[in-house]
């Protein structure tokens, strides 16, 4: 698939802890889109030809420099890391988190701020347990759908 102006749209994944991999490469596959599942390793090589498993040495975020390296206008991301998705949104990619929800410029900004929150108050509270839902049918078809719209979009 080409996009607009021209350049190739590619699907980055960011695989390691993944939950909607294979719901990705269905809605590549139907578009005939390229797709790399970038992780530390673990994963078997898919077989389908338009999915290339890109494994990166082992180390903290090795896997999301990749992918910010590369992701750009156009391209659609895939991942619940916000720093990377901020990386990616300022380099003109689309990205859904799992539950298909757009990280955007309107609301990176907010994402960035929430995570950061979150993670001073995990760290002022070292026995608060939990807090997260878990990821559901419903979590599952608004990304499936979520991806479709991103790759008609990035078609137009």
């Amino acid at each position: 698939m080409v996009c607009h102006d021209g350049a190739r749209v590619t699907v980055y994944v960011d695989a390691d802890a993944c939950p909607v991999k294979a719901e990705a490469e269905q809605v590549a596959s139907r578009h005939r889109v390229e797709m790399k599942l970038v992780c530390n390793g673990g994963l078997r090589p898919p077989a389908n030809p338009l999915v290339e498993l890109v494994v990166v040495s082992e180390g903290p975020d090795i896997a999301d420099m990749w992918i910010a390296d590369r992701a750009g206008k156009g391209d659609v991301v895939v991942t619940g890391d916000i720093p990377l998705a901020a990386k990616c949104v300022a380099n003109g990619a689309r990205v859904l988190r799992h539950n298909g929800e757009a990280l955007t410029e309107a609301n990176i900004g907010a994402q960035l701020a929430m995570r950061d929150l979150m993670t001073d108050l995990r760290a002022a509270d070292p026995f608060r347990q939990g807090g997260g839902k878990g990821f559901s049918k419903a979590d599952r078809s608004r990304f499936l759908n979520a991806l479709e719209r991103e790759l008609r979009a990035a078609a137009s």
